[in-house]
């Protein structure tokens, strides 16, 4: 018997604040999907205001996968995220539904669908010495032997820092090469990438009042919590936002100034992820917010989307 075609799989990604989650649930809606989370803060339990994860009511209807599956203490890779995301996708399909994978962390989409290279084992001695050092030495260290993770990588990410600087040395090549070789691609899918790219200006200002309304919301009392819970070295703390609140806890900053500091950042992570996002191959673009993207303009240009999955299982017929 011939094989059969690859499986629907719509991946869905686009900077921050561009209204990911909107589109998503409005394709689950129209499509019978469901939705695999593409964020990698968004893994962590208890951390609610800071990720924007997709709320109660929207989760009710819509099944959303990917969401809380670590503690903030414990670790969570990109390789980790990709093997929760595609026993997901697997599940999702076995039910006859269709997979849309939703989110702005490049890396986790590109280990989901591309595969990582085998990263070298730890090297504790190493990240012992690094983690001497402060997070602007460790990010002038990476743009001298990887350039392009520097670009990647948050500044004050130490530990990401870290781990880049770690496998690049150990390899004595530098880790945005190594990716290219080695990987373990998702196959048996046909996979419609999509990205947002709204207007610029009006993206930072909704970005802008996004990281205001965190704050008002309660951003600095859920990460004291979670600071009292699992400390002050918690790496998920270090993320945009909890970091700025985490400055504020620290006398550091006032809480206007680390708005300023989070409105700031957001819009430099966007630049960050438009430059990611555009770079890889067989994106479809799409102008406007999610919000303002109907489904039926995509089934219009996108015939491929349809409710009659090629392989729906009778059951779920």
């Amino acid at each position: 018997m011939p094989d059969a075609a690859p499986y629907p799989l719509i991946a869905l990604a686009g900077p921050t604040a561009s209204g990911k989650t909107a589109l998503a649930i409005a394709l689950a809606e129209a499509l019978n999907g469901e939705i695999v989370s593409c964020d990698s803060v968004s893994v962590y339990r208890l951390m609610e205001i800071g990720t924007a994860k997709p709320s109660p009511a929207e989760r009710a209807r819509i099944p959303h996968h990917c969401l809380d599956l670590y503690w903030p203490d414990e670790p969570c890779t990109a390789g980790d995220w990709a093997r929760h995301a595609r026993t997901a996708i697997a599940g999702i399909r076995n039910r006859g539904k269709l997979p849309i994978v939703a989110g702005g962390t490049g890396l986790y989409l590109r280990a989901l669908l591309d595969g990582l290279a085998p990263a070298p084992p730890r090297n504790d001695a190493l990240r012992d010495r690094l983690r001497q050092r402060t997070p602007a030495h460790l990010h002038r260290l990476l743009q001298r032997i990887d350039p392009r993770a520097a670009t990647l990588i948050h500044p004050n990410d130490a530990p990401k820092l870290i781990r880049s600087i770690e496998v690049t040395l150990a390899a004595r090549t530098p880790q945005t090469e190594q990716w290219n070789s080695g990987r373990d691609a998702l196959t048996g899918y046909n996979v419609l990438r999509l990205s947002l790219s709204p207007d610029r200006q009006a993206l930072y200002d909704r970005i802008n009042h996004r990281a205001a309304a965190m704050f008002t919301r309660g951003l600095i009392a859920e990460t004291a919590t979670l600071r009292d819970r699992y400390g002050d070295a918690c790496r998920p703390l270090t993320a945009l936002g909890y970091a700025q609140a985490m400055a504020v806890l620290r006398h550091q900053l006032t809480e206007p100034e680390a708005i300023a500091a989070a409105q700031q950042g957001h819009r430099n992570y966007a630049k960050r992820q438009l430059t990611w996002f555009r770079k890889e191959p067989h994106t479809h673009w799409l102008e406007g917010f999610g919000e303002q993207v109907t489904t039926q303009a995509l089934q219009a240009t996108h015939p491929q989307l349809t409710t009659n999955h090629p392989h729906r299982s009778p059951s779920n017929q």
